[in-house]
Protein backbone atom coordinates (compact mmCIF):
# COMPACT_ATOMS: atom_id res chain seq x y z
CA UNK A 1 0.00 0.00 0.00
CA UNK A 2 1.29 3.60 -0.88
CA UNK A 3 2.46 5.78 2.26
CA UNK A 4 -0.34 7.87 1.70
CA UNK A 5 -2.22 8.13 5.29
CA UNK A 6 -2.20 12.01 6.21
CA UNK A 7 -0.68 12.62 9.93
CA UNK A 8 -3.47 13.81 12.47
CA UNK A 9 -0.55 15.97 14.18
CA UNK A 10 2.81 17.25 13.13
CA UNK A 11 5.64 16.19 15.12
CA UNK A 12 8.44 17.00 13.63
CA UNK A 13 9.63 20.23 12.07
CA UNK A 14 10.93 21.74 8.48
CA UNK A 15 12.92 24.36 7.36
CA UNK A 16 12.58 24.69 3.47
CA UNK A 17 14.89 26.82 1.28
CA UNK A 18 14.27 27.79 -2.41
CA UNK A 19 10.59 27.08 -1.31
CA UNK A 20 8.90 27.76 -4.59
CA UNK A 21 5.44 27.84 -4.28
CA UNK A 22 4.72 25.38 -2.02
CA UNK A 23 4.65 21.99 -3.82
CA UNK A 24 7.35 20.51 -1.50
CA UNK A 25 5.64 22.16 1.22
CA UNK A 26 2.40 20.71 0.80
CA UNK A 27 3.81 17.20 0.51
CA UNK A 28 6.30 17.54 3.50
CA UNK A 29 3.01 18.88 5.75
CA UNK A 30 0.68 15.99 4.76
CA UNK A 31 3.95 13.70 5.81
CA UNK A 32 3.70 15.13 9.38
CA UNK A 33 5.89 17.88 9.11
CA UNK A 34 5.73 21.57 10.51
CA UNK A 35 7.30 24.65 8.77
CA UNK A 36 8.77 26.62 11.54
CA UNK A 37 10.35 28.70 8.21
CA UNK A 38 9.92 28.35 4.24
CA UNK A 39 12.70 30.67 2.05
CA UNK A 40 11.80 31.69 -1.04
CA UNK A 41 13.27 34.52 -3.27
CA UNK A 42 9.96 35.17 -6.20
CA UNK A 43 7.69 37.51 -4.59
CA UNK A 44 5.15 36.01 -6.19
CA UNK A 45 5.72 32.78 -4.79
CA UNK A 46 5.98 34.21 -1.59
CA UNK A 47 2.84 35.76 -2.20
CA UNK A 48 1.36 32.26 -2.91
CA UNK A 49 2.95 30.28 0.24
CA UNK A 50 1.68 33.58 2.42
CA UNK A 51 -1.92 33.34 0.78
CA UNK A 52 -2.64 29.34 2.02
CA UNK A 53 -0.24 29.14 4.99
CA UNK A 54 -0.93 32.69 6.88
CA UNK A 55 0.74 31.01 10.00
CA UNK A 56 3.77 30.05 8.41
CA UNK A 57 7.07 32.06 8.49
CA UNK A 58 7.73 33.44 4.93
CA UNK A 59 11.38 34.59 3.76
CA UNK A 60 11.61 36.54 0.66
CA UNK A 61 14.95 37.60 -0.74
CA UNK A 62 18.31 35.35 -1.77
CA UNK A 63 18.85 32.50 0.84
CA UNK A 64 22.47 32.66 0.70
CA UNK A 65 22.25 36.61 2.53
CA UNK A 66 22.19 36.89 6.26
CA UNK A 67 19.80 39.86 5.87
CA UNK A 68 17.37 36.95 4.78
CA UNK A 69 17.47 34.40 7.47
CA UNK A 70 19.95 33.38 9.80
CA UNK A 71 20.97 29.21 9.82
CA UNK A 72 21.88 29.24 13.32
CA UNK A 73 18.40 30.07 14.82
CA UNK A 74 17.58 26.91 13.57
CA UNK A 75 20.23 24.68 14.70
CA UNK A 76 18.62 21.24 15.46
CA UNK A 77 15.84 21.24 13.07
CA UNK A 78 14.40 17.79 12.26
CA UNK A 79 14.45 18.37 8.05
CA UNK A 80 16.51 20.66 6.10
CA UNK A 81 14.53 20.71 2.62
CA UNK A 82 14.55 22.81 -0.47
CA UNK A 83 14.92 22.34 -4.61
CA UNK A 84 17.89 24.27 -5.03
CA UNK A 85 18.13 26.45 -8.62
CA UNK A 86 18.09 23.95 -11.61
CA UNK A 87 19.96 25.61 -14.08
CA UNK A 88 23.56 24.77 -13.21
CA UNK A 89 22.70 20.90 -14.07
CA UNK A 90 19.96 20.95 -16.54
CA UNK A 91 20.62 19.25 -19.74
CA UNK A 92 19.33 22.30 -21.72
CA UNK A 93 21.52 24.54 -20.56
CA UNK A 94 25.45 25.01 -20.30
CA UNK A 95 25.59 22.56 -17.17
CA UNK A 96 28.44 24.85 -15.53
CA UNK A 97 27.63 23.18 -12.40
CA UNK A 98 30.24 24.34 -9.70
CA UNK A 99 30.55 27.63 -11.60
CA UNK A 100 27.31 28.95 -12.10
CA UNK A 101 26.30 31.46 -9.73
CA UNK A 102 23.19 30.18 -9.24
CA UNK A 103 24.23 26.74 -7.94
CA UNK A 104 23.59 26.31 -3.64
CA UNK A 105 23.78 22.74 -3.59
CA UNK A 106 27.09 22.91 -1.91
CA UNK A 107 26.15 25.73 -0.14
CA UNK A 108 23.11 23.88 1.56
CA UNK A 109 25.89 21.02 2.37
CA UNK A 110 27.64 23.95 4.79
CA UNK A 111 24.56 24.16 6.00
CA UNK A 112 24.31 20.95 7.33
CA UNK A 113 27.51 22.04 9.61
CA UNK A 114 25.50 25.22 11.13
CA UNK A 115 22.16 24.20 11.65
CA UNK A 116 22.81 20.32 12.22
CA UNK A 117 19.47 19.29 10.77
CA UNK A 118 18.54 15.42 11.69
CA UNK A 119 17.64 15.21 8.11
CA UNK A 120 18.32 16.88 4.72
CA UNK A 121 15.88 16.46 1.15
CA UNK A 122 17.18 18.23 -1.67
CA UNK A 123 15.41 17.54 -5.09
CA UNK A 124 16.91 18.67 -8.63
CA UNK A 125 16.67 18.22 -12.11
CA UNK A 126 17.66 14.78 -14.05
CA UNK A 127 20.54 16.62 -15.24
CA UNK A 128 22.12 16.22 -12.02
CA UNK A 129 22.60 12.30 -12.38
CA UNK A 130 24.50 12.66 -15.38
CA UNK A 131 27.44 11.18 -15.71
CA UNK A 132 28.86 15.41 -16.18
CA UNK A 133 28.41 15.37 -12.49
CA UNK A 134 29.61 12.22 -11.07
CA UNK A 135 32.62 13.68 -9.55
CA UNK A 136 30.21 16.53 -7.86
CA UNK A 137 27.77 14.40 -6.56
CA UNK A 138 30.81 12.13 -4.71
CA UNK A 139 32.11 15.49 -3.46
CA UNK A 140 28.71 15.96 -1.78
CA UNK A 141 28.17 12.64 -0.43
CA UNK A 142 32.15 13.05 1.05
CA UNK A 143 31.78 16.22 2.71
CA UNK A 144 28.34 14.92 3.98
CA UNK A 145 30.23 12.50 5.71
CA UNK A 146 32.57 14.71 7.03
CA UNK A 147 29.77 16.22 8.65
CA UNK A 148 28.63 12.86 10.20
CA UNK A 149 25.65 12.30 7.62
CA UNK A 150 24.89 9.27 5.67
CA UNK A 151 23.20 9.67 2.68
CA UNK A 152 22.37 8.49 -0.74
CA UNK A 153 20.89 9.79 -4.20
CA UNK A 154 18.07 8.40 -6.03
CA UNK A 155 16.17 9.25 -9.54
CA UNK A 156 12.56 8.96 -9.11
CA UNK A 157 9.56 9.85 -11.80
CA UNK A 158 6.51 11.50 -10.74
CA UNK A 159 4.59 9.17 -12.97
CA UNK A 160 5.43 6.49 -10.36
CA UNK A 161 3.13 8.50 -7.11
CA UNK A 162 0.27 9.44 -8.89
CA UNK A 163 1.44 12.47 -10.76
CA UNK A 164 0.01 12.12 -14.20
CA UNK A 165 3.12 13.40 -15.74
CA UNK A 166 7.15 12.43 -16.93
CA UNK A 167 9.12 14.54 -14.45
CA UNK A 168 12.52 12.67 -13.50
CA UNK A 169 13.53 14.47 -10.10
CA UNK A 170 16.92 13.69 -8.60
CA UNK A 171 16.35 13.16 -5.00
CA UNK A 172 19.33 13.43 -2.36
CA UNK A 173 18.70 12.39 1.25
CA UNK A 174 20.82 12.02 4.07
CA UNK A 175 20.71 11.54 8.01
CA UNK A 176 22.36 10.77 10.74
CA UNK A 177 23.39 7.07 10.21
CA UNK A 178 21.31 6.17 13.59
CA UNK A 179 18.15 7.30 11.65
CA UNK A 180 19.55 6.52 7.92
CA UNK A 181 19.36 3.01 8.65
CA UNK A 182 15.84 2.88 8.94
CA UNK A 183 15.13 4.96 5.59
CA UNK A 184 13.97 3.46 2.28
CA UNK A 185 12.97 5.04 -0.60
CA UNK A 186 9.22 5.12 -1.51
CA UNK A 187 7.96 2.20 -3.89
CA UNK A 188 6.23 3.44 -6.97
CA UNK A 189 1.72 2.45 -6.84
CA UNK A 190 0.86 0.53 -9.25
CA UNK A 191 -1.20 2.72 -11.53
CA UNK A 192 -1.50 6.71 -12.70
CA UNK A 193 -4.18 7.74 -14.60
CA UNK A 194 -3.92 9.56 -18.08
CA UNK A 195 -3.75 13.42 -18.95
CA UNK A 196 -7.37 12.36 -20.20
CA UNK A 197 -9.01 10.88 -17.42
CA UNK A 198 -7.12 13.60 -14.92
CA UNK A 199 -8.71 16.63 -16.76
CA UNK A 200 -11.72 14.94 -18.51
CA UNK A 201 -14.36 17.23 -15.69
CA UNK A 202 -11.99 20.39 -16.30
CA UNK A 203 -12.64 20.15 -19.50
CA UNK A 204 -16.25 19.39 -19.81
CA UNK A 205 -16.52 22.17 -17.06
CA UNK A 206 -18.00 24.73 -18.93
CA UNK A 207 -19.85 22.27 -21.10
CA UNK A 208 -17.85 21.22 -24.37
CA UNK A 209 -19.38 18.60 -26.15
CA UNK A 210 -15.63 17.45 -27.53
CA UNK A 211 -14.57 16.49 -23.68
CA UNK A 212 -15.43 13.01 -23.66
CA UNK A 213 -13.09 12.39 -27.02
CA UNK A 214 -11.10 14.45 -26.34
CA UNK A 215 -10.23 12.49 -23.04
CA UNK A 216 -9.93 9.33 -25.02
CA UNK A 217 -7.21 10.61 -27.14
CA UNK A 218 -5.21 11.73 -24.18
CA UNK A 219 -4.61 8.93 -22.97
CA UNK A 220 -1.05 9.34 -21.84
CA UNK A 221 0.84 10.66 -18.94
CA UNK A 222 2.37 14.28 -19.68
CA UNK A 223 5.96 15.45 -21.13
CA UNK A 224 7.34 17.66 -18.21
CA UNK A 225 5.62 20.45 -17.17
CA UNK A 226 8.28 23.89 -17.77
CA UNK A 227 7.66 26.77 -15.51
CA UNK A 228 10.51 28.86 -17.42
CA UNK A 229 11.72 31.93 -16.02
CA UNK A 230 11.03 35.83 -16.52
CA UNK A 231 13.67 35.86 -19.21
CA UNK A 232 12.11 33.28 -21.48
CA UNK A 233 8.23 35.29 -22.74
CA UNK A 234 5.16 33.64 -21.43
CA UNK A 235 3.35 30.79 -20.27
CA UNK A 236 3.82 27.83 -23.13
CA UNK A 237 4.32 23.82 -22.70
CA UNK A 238 7.89 23.84 -23.04
CA UNK A 239 10.01 23.47 -26.05
CA UNK A 240 8.97 21.86 -29.67
CA UNK A 241 9.47 18.31 -28.63
CA UNK A 242 7.10 18.65 -25.87
CA UNK A 243 4.75 20.48 -27.63
CA UNK A 244 4.43 17.49 -30.40
CA UNK A 245 3.45 15.39 -27.27
CA UNK A 246 0.80 17.36 -26.41
CA UNK A 247 -0.20 17.72 -30.01
CA UNK A 248 -0.37 13.89 -30.20
CA UNK A 249 -2.95 13.62 -27.31
CA UNK A 250 -5.27 16.42 -28.38
CA UNK A 251 -3.27 19.67 -26.48
CA UNK A 252 -2.58 23.01 -28.07
CA UNK A 253 1.03 24.05 -26.08
CA UNK A 254 1.55 27.14 -27.78
CA UNK A 255 0.06 29.07 -24.36
CA UNK A 256 -2.23 28.74 -21.35
CA UNK A 257 -6.15 29.78 -21.47
CA UNK A 258 -7.96 31.79 -19.32
CA UNK A 259 -10.46 29.07 -19.27
CA UNK A 260 -11.73 25.29 -20.12
CA UNK A 261 -13.43 25.48 -23.71
CA UNK A 262 -16.92 27.09 -24.20
CA UNK A 263 -20.49 24.72 -24.81
CA UNK A 264 -19.99 26.34 -28.05
CA UNK A 265 -16.67 25.37 -29.48
CA UNK A 266 -16.47 22.67 -32.02
CA UNK A 267 -15.91 18.81 -30.95
CA UNK A 268 -12.74 19.32 -32.84
CA UNK A 269 -11.17 22.12 -31.29
CA UNK A 270 -7.61 21.05 -30.22
CA UNK A 271 -7.65 23.27 -26.78
CA UNK A 272 -5.35 25.07 -24.55
CA UNK A 273 -4.37 24.08 -20.78
CA UNK A 274 -5.60 26.51 -18.20
CA UNK A 275 -3.61 26.97 -15.40
CA UNK A 276 -5.94 24.79 -13.29
CA UNK A 277 -5.50 22.31 -15.38
CA UNK A 278 -1.70 22.55 -15.20
CA UNK A 279 -1.45 22.10 -11.71
CA UNK A 280 -3.55 18.92 -11.41
CA UNK A 281 -1.02 17.42 -13.68
CA UNK A 282 1.41 18.42 -11.31
CA UNK A 283 -0.49 16.73 -8.13
CA UNK A 284 -2.58 19.42 -7.04
CA UNK A 285 -6.20 18.83 -7.16
CA UNK A 286 -9.32 19.82 -5.05
CA UNK A 287 -9.12 17.21 -2.14
CA UNK A 288 -6.06 16.68 0.25
CA UNK A 289 -3.70 18.72 -2.34
CA UNK A 290 -5.69 21.95 -2.56
CA UNK A 291 -3.31 24.79 -3.40
CA UNK A 292 -4.43 28.48 -4.62
CA UNK A 293 -1.94 30.07 -6.63
CA UNK A 294 -1.90 34.25 -6.43
CA UNK A 295 -1.03 36.76 -9.17
CA UNK A 296 -1.66 36.81 -12.80
CA UNK A 297 -1.72 33.71 -15.29
CA UNK A 298 2.04 34.34 -16.20
CA UNK A 299 3.00 34.18 -12.80
CA UNK A 300 0.90 31.51 -11.65
CA UNK A 301 2.20 29.03 -14.88
CA UNK A 302 5.51 29.56 -13.73
CA UNK A 303 5.29 28.58 -9.79
CA UNK A 304 2.90 25.50 -10.84
CA UNK A 305 5.57 24.61 -13.57
CA UNK A 306 8.66 25.00 -11.28
CA UNK A 307 7.21 23.21 -8.51
CA UNK A 308 8.35 20.22 -6.48
CA UNK A 309 4.65 17.67 -7.34
CA UNK A 310 3.36 17.16 -4.25
CA UNK A 311 2.47 13.68 -3.94
CA UNK A 312 6.79 13.07 -4.55
CA UNK A 313 7.33 14.95 -1.73
CA UNK A 314 4.69 13.34 0.71
CA UNK A 315 6.12 9.79 -0.42
CA UNK A 316 9.80 11.09 0.68
CA UNK A 317 8.51 12.93 3.62
CA UNK A 318 6.81 9.58 4.61
CA UNK A 319 9.76 7.70 4.86
CA UNK A 320 12.14 9.91 6.34
CA UNK A 321 9.48 10.85 9.24
CA UNK A 322 9.03 6.69 9.28
CA UNK A 323 12.67 6.31 9.59
CA UNK A 324 12.75 8.93 12.86
CA UNK A 325 10.08 6.57 14.22
CA UNK A 326 11.89 3.74 13.54
CA UNK A 327 9.11 2.14 11.62
CA UNK A 328 10.75 -0.55 9.78
CA UNK A 329 13.41 -3.58 10.21
CA UNK A 330 16.77 -1.47 10.71
CA UNK A 331 19.37 -2.38 7.42
CA UNK A 332 23.44 -2.22 7.75
CA UNK A 333 24.47 0.77 6.30
CA UNK A 334 26.77 0.16 3.23
CA UNK A 335 27.65 2.41 0.14
CA UNK A 336 24.64 1.17 -2.18
CA UNK A 337 23.80 4.32 -3.98
CA UNK A 338 23.05 3.24 -7.64
CA UNK A 339 25.03 6.54 -9.47
CA UNK A 340 28.22 6.02 -10.24
CA UNK A 341 30.83 7.81 -9.48
CA UNK A 342 34.00 9.84 -11.19
CA UNK A 343 36.84 7.18 -11.34
CA UNK A 344 39.86 9.83 -11.95
CA UNK A 345 38.21 11.66 -9.03
CA UNK A 346 38.04 8.88 -6.94
CA UNK A 347 41.96 7.98 -7.28
CA UNK A 348 43.25 11.73 -7.01
CA UNK A 349 41.07 12.34 -3.98
CA UNK A 350 42.41 9.49 -2.35
CA UNK A 351 45.85 9.71 -3.03
CA UNK A 352 45.63 13.75 -2.60
CA UNK A 353 49.12 14.27 -4.21
CA UNK A 354 50.27 14.86 -7.52
CA UNK A 355 49.28 11.74 -9.75
CA UNK A 356 50.36 11.07 -14.20
CA UNK A 357 48.03 10.19 -16.24
CA UNK A 358 49.94 6.54 -16.55
CA UNK A 359 49.26 6.77 -12.97
CA UNK A 360 45.83 7.09 -12.60
CA UNK A 361 44.80 4.34 -15.15
CA UNK A 362 46.94 1.79 -12.98
CA UNK A 363 44.66 2.66 -10.10
CA UNK A 364 41.32 2.25 -11.17
CA UNK A 365 39.49 -0.85 -11.12
CA UNK A 366 37.96 -0.76 -14.66
CA UNK A 367 40.43 0.66 -17.28
CA UNK A 368 39.52 4.07 -19.50
CA UNK A 369 40.99 4.65 -22.80
CA UNK A 370 42.94 8.08 -22.61
CA UNK A 371 40.26 9.65 -24.71
CA UNK A 372 38.04 8.86 -21.44
CA UNK A 373 40.19 9.72 -19.27
CA UNK A 374 40.31 13.21 -20.77
CA UNK A 375 36.86 13.81 -20.66
CA UNK A 376 37.09 12.83 -16.98
CA UNK A 377 39.57 15.63 -16.27
CA UNK A 378 37.78 17.69 -18.38
CA UNK A 379 34.51 17.62 -16.43
CA UNK A 380 36.68 18.06 -12.87
CA UNK A 381 38.48 20.94 -14.32
CA UNK A 382 34.93 22.48 -14.09
CA UNK A 383 33.99 22.31 -10.45
CA UNK A 384 37.69 21.72 -9.02
CA UNK A 385 40.42 23.52 -9.37
CA UNK A 386 42.96 21.26 -10.99
CA UNK A 387 46.69 21.84 -10.37
CA UNK A 388 49.38 20.93 -12.74
CA UNK A 389 52.72 19.49 -12.21
CA UNK A 390 55.09 19.31 -15.80
CA UNK A 391 57.14 15.96 -15.58
CA UNK A 392 59.30 14.40 -18.51
CA UNK A 393 57.31 11.46 -17.96
CA UNK A 394 53.75 13.80 -18.66
CA UNK A 395 51.56 16.21 -16.90
CA UNK A 396 50.76 15.12 -12.87
CA UNK A 397 47.69 16.20 -11.86
CA UNK A 398 46.43 17.17 -8.11
CA UNK A 399 42.56 18.17 -6.99
CA UNK A 400 41.91 20.82 -5.39
CA UNK A 401 39.56 23.24 -3.44
CA UNK A 402 35.72 22.79 -5.15
CA UNK A 403 34.53 25.72 -7.00
CA UNK A 404 31.04 25.98 -6.03
CA UNK A 405 29.37 28.49 -3.62
CA UNK A 406 29.49 27.88 0.14
CA UNK A 407 29.64 31.03 1.72
CA UNK A 408 32.38 33.09 0.31
CA UNK A 409 32.12 36.53 1.02
CA UNK A 410 34.08 37.63 -2.41
CA UNK A 411 32.17 35.04 -5.00
CA UNK A 412 30.73 36.42 -8.02
CA UNK A 413 27.03 35.17 -6.82
CA UNK A 414 27.05 37.68 -4.41
CA UNK A 415 26.25 40.84 -7.27
CA UNK A 416 23.47 38.76 -8.83
CA UNK A 417 21.61 38.28 -6.17
CA UNK A 418 21.20 41.31 -4.13
CA UNK A 419 17.89 41.58 -3.21
CA UNK A 420 15.90 43.30 -0.93
CA UNK A 421 14.25 40.75 1.90
CA UNK A 422 10.91 40.90 3.43
CA UNK A 423 10.14 38.37 6.67
CA UNK A 424 6.69 37.34 7.56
Amino acid sequence: MPDTTPQAAPEYRVVEICAGAGGQALGLELAGFEHELAVELDENACATLRHNRPQWKVAQGDVASEAVWQPGDYEGIDLLAGGVPCPPFTIAGKQLGATDERDLFAWTIELCGTMKPRALLLENVRGLSLPRFSAYRQHVLDRLAQLGYAADWRLLHAADFGVPQLRPRFVLVAMRPEDFAYFTWPEPLDQTKTVGETLKDAMARDGWRGAAAWARKANDIAPTIVGGSKKHGGADLGPTRAKRAWRDMGVNGLGIADAPPAKDDPVSLVPKLTCEMVARLQGWDDGEYRWTFTGRKTSNYRQIGNAFPPPVARAIGTRIRKAFDREAEPRELVEETSVRHDPVYTVLRADGGFLTMDQILRRLDEPLEVSEFERHLAHLRQDFHIEVDPRKSGDAYKIGEFKAFTGQPDHLRHEAFVKPSKIS
